[in-house]
């Protein structure tokens, strides 16, 4: 039985609305309404981390993307909030209604991103192609939708039992905030392990809608007309149907999708703990490409060229113990024991998904001469940043080799710093050589020479040096959505050593089979050409100020 309200004096506002007819105790209708916004909480943070994420996947450099999904956001509730007056009159119908459309905006995001990315690729215009515009145009929708859920709750929470504004507040913001942290570790470590990106989403908005129309609908259903309760039940089921439909037919999409994007001749796509891995082409004479987090980081018909210029010129000199800093391929390990006299080679991967398939498929384990089978190789799991924090220094390396991904990508920044290779100088013997793959010289210059002046800084003296590569026609950088035409056309390292500066040269040394792409006079000529691009006066990067 719900109290009526005493008569207000002259000059006080009025009160919130008119008191809701309740099925339940006004405690039992407050603890219900509470939990409600704990659920659409959770679930209005999932959104957002899985536009973060998706955007970071399909468009790269994470720092961009979750700066604009989180400002843009963040904006769009203060509109959806002031919007919301307009529907307090109305609330659990409003409510309501903001519950199913947010279930559907939400629970599709994912899969509507993705296929833009894979049919459409690059729109143009102003945002410069269809993810970044679809991104901002779900970052603001679910925005505007999540800030509108807070006025609406508030006066359906005041129609239950009266109280002061700020006691009210105090314990509708308590219950949002502990759901968003619920909703922020659920999709790391739970949604996105076992569900993935797509299916996460649209369980998330199964959720969502299911506790937003049982609110509205079991408990506030008196204050609803007979015709609303119907309309509202309707747009829930479909919405449900909706996304219920989307969950059976996500592994279709995703493969159709994924076909899209690698191409008809994907062998093996897998999710690690880590990133996604596809394995495309290696069979009937196609050449084996590897994508990580759908960046190449292989290209089977350059790859050699690529590790052969990554490899051998470090290889010029004392080369007996050699530490490779990710290379989980094992395709540099493979060029690094091309030379007999080489006693120990040590390879650090943070990702033991890729270690495991270069062992096991048949087509990239024999790309890379099977290189796990050998007993001087030694493969740890671990951040390669972390590790060289805890490298043991009594056995140096002669050689290090910095087989990582491409420094524009932000999770990559740390192990393009100068901390990073003031650690990896602490491993290196006397007269050893440190080599680092330094992302594009023609179409990213100013990051490749950043590398360079990052090096040096760390008391290493540098040789840079390029070499030319075919078209991928494929984006391998932190920029996705490029087109085609941006592609890298070369690789550019840099070859540094303490002390002396190391001598661009391969060397005396025997090396079997003979090398296929890499030539004294080439090496020597890619670099002159690398020289020509030179930017001076470049600053360092370093953890607390990257410069990529």
């Amino acid at each position: 039985m719900i109290e009526p309200l005493a008569p207000a004096p002259p000059g006080t506002p009025l009160p919130w609305g008119r008191p809701a007819l309740l099925p339940v105790r006004p405690g039992t209708g407050r603890f219900l309404v509470l939990a409600g916004v704990f659920v659409c909480a959770a679930c209005g943070l999932v959104y957002e981390l899985e536009l973060v994420a998706l955007a970071s996947y399909l468009i790269g450099d994470s720092v961009t993307q979750a700066s604009v999904v989180l400002s843009v956001m963040v904006f769009a509730m203060g509109l959806g909030s002031l919007a919301a007056k307009r529907l307090c009159r109305h609330a659990a119908a409003g409510f309501g209604a903001v519950e199913a459309v947010l279930a559907l905006v939400g629970g599709c995001s994912a899969m509507a991103l993705y296929a833009v990315f894979a049919w459409t690729g690059d729109w143009g215009g102003m945002w410069g192609d269809g993810p970044r515009c679809l991104l901002v145009v779900f970052s603001l929708a679910i925005g505007l939708l999540i800030g509108a859920e807070v006025p609406l709750l508030m006066e359906l929470i005041q129609r239950i039992r009266r109280q002061d504004a700020g006691g009210a507040v105090a314990d509708l913001f308590a219950a949002d905030y502990v759901g968003a942290l619920v909703g922020g570790l659920a999709f790391p470590f739970l949604l996105l392990p076992f569900l993935g990106q797509l299916t996460g989403a649209l369980l998330t908005g199964a959720v969502n809608v299911v506790a937003g129309g049982a609110l509205v609908l079991g408990l506030f259903r008196r204050d609803l007309s007979r015709r609303a309760r119907w309309v509202l039940l309707v747009a829930n089921l479909t919405v449900l149907g909706v996304l219920a439909a989307a969950a059976v037919l996500v592994d279709d999409f995703e493969q159709a999708a994924r076909h899209e994007v690698y191409g008809d001749d994907v062998r093996v796509a897998i999710q690690t703990d880590v990133q996604e891995v596809v394995l495309t082409g290696g069979t009937h004479g196609r050449p084996l490409s590897l994508f990580l987090d759908g960046r190449l980081r292989v290209g089977g018909r350059d790859e050699q060229r690529y590790h052969e210029a990554l490899v051998h010129p470090a290889m010029n000199g004392p080369h007996a113990r050699v530490l490779i800093l990710g290379g989980g391929d094992g395709l540099a390990a493979r060029e690094v024991l091309r030379h007999p006299d080489v006693r120990r080679v040590d390879i650090v991967e943070l990702d033991a998904g890729v270690v495991r398939l270069a062992r096991t498929d048949p087509a990239l384990s024999a790309l890379n001469g099977h290189v796990y089978d050998d007993p001087r190789v030694h493969v740890t799991t671990a951040d390669a940043f972390c590790w060289l924090r805890r490298a043991p220094r009594q056995a140096p390396y002669d050689v290090v080799v910095s087989d990582l991904p491409d420094p524009g990508i932000t999770a990559s920044t740390k192990l393009y710093s100068q901390e990073f290779y003031g650690l990896t100088r602490r491993v290196l013997a006397d007269g050893g050589r440190l080599v680092v793959h330094a992302g594009p010289v023609s179409s990213r210059p100013r990051a490749f020479w950043t590398v360079d002046a990052t090096v040096r800084a760390a008391g290493l003296r540098t040789a840079p040096y390029r070499v030319a590569g075919r078209d991928a026609g494929f984006a391998g950088g932190p920029d996705r959505s490029a087109s085609i035409t941006r592609a890298p056309r070369d690789w550019g390292f840099v070859l540094a050593a303490a002390g002396t500066r190391p001598a661009l040269d391969l060397g005396p040394g025997r090396v079997e089979p003979p090398l296929r792409t890499l030539t004294r006079a080439g090496l020597v000529a890619d670099a002159r050409a690398a020289a020509r691009t030179r930017i001076g006066g470049l600053a360092a990067s370093t953890l607390v100020h990257p410069r990529y």
